[in-house]
This record gives C-alpha cells, sequence and structure tokens, in this order.
C-alpha cells in the first residue's frame, strides 16, 4: 500500500533513485495505491548527469509493493521493496531498461510496454 509521504525506488535507468509520492490518481479522495497503479510523485535522489533531476515532479506506475498482492486464484504476491517506473504523458516508460521483476497486475492494467521491458513477470 502506498500513500502520502511514500519513498520508491526507481526500477528503471531514467537516473532517478528514489521518489516521494505525494498523491495517487484515479479518484479524488484516492488514498492507497497497490500495484499497477498510477501516482505523482517528486524526484528525492538523482544521478548527477541523468535526464531526471532532482526536485523534479514525475509520474510513475507502481511495480513493487511490500503489501502483498491477493491475486483472483487465491495466491498472493510479497516483494522485497517498494518500486515503480517512471512515466510519460502517454503512459510510456521513459527508460530504456527495467530492473528486477514486475508484477502480472502491471499489464492487465494497461502497462504491456513495461511488462515486456522487465526481465521477468511474476
Amino acid at each position: 500500500m502506498i500513500q502520502q509521504e511514500t519513498e520508491l525506488e526507481v526500477a528503471d535507468n531514467t537516473g532517478a533513485k528514489r521518489v516521494k509520492c505525494f498523491k495517487v490518481l484515479r479518484g479524488s479522495k484516492r488514498r492507497y495505491a497497490s500495484v499497477g497503479d498510477l501516482f505523482i510523485g517528486s524526484v528525492q535522489d538523482a544521478d548527477p548527469k541523468a535526464a531526471v533531476k532532482k526536485g523534479e515532479v514525475v509520474r510513475g506506475v507502481i511495480v513493487r509493493t511490500k503489501k502483498s498482492v491477493r491475486r483472483k486464484d487465491g495466491s498472493y504476491l510479497r516483494f522485497y521493496d517498494n518500486s515503480c517506473v517512471l512515466i510519460d504523458e502517454k503512459l510510456n516508460p521513459r527508460g530504456t531498461r527495467i530492473f528486477g521483476p514486475v508484477a502480472r497486475e502491471v499489464r492487465e492494467r494497461g502497462f504491456a510496454k513495461i511488462c515486456s521491458l522487465a526481465p521477468e513477470v511474476l
């Protein structure tokens, strides 16, 4: 469960390392986000020569959460960290590579490009 003030690792090669969430999208009073949800955040830490700078406001999609995700077959999926992938206005990933596994729910939410770049889809 991701909410306001949650810091997430960035799982792509845009140069950002950590992003702080300050708004969960898709609902005016929505408080929590899970795998496959969109959010707006601020870059807290970035590489010096990266395309994304510290303090920049970015959009992202959550690809991994520590909080377990329940699936329709009754199984649960849980990751070791909270991670996101930065996206542009057309919902395409800003980076060219994705690091680490990505949940299958990301593809179900319409982010097939992120899943195709990921090394493993769980």
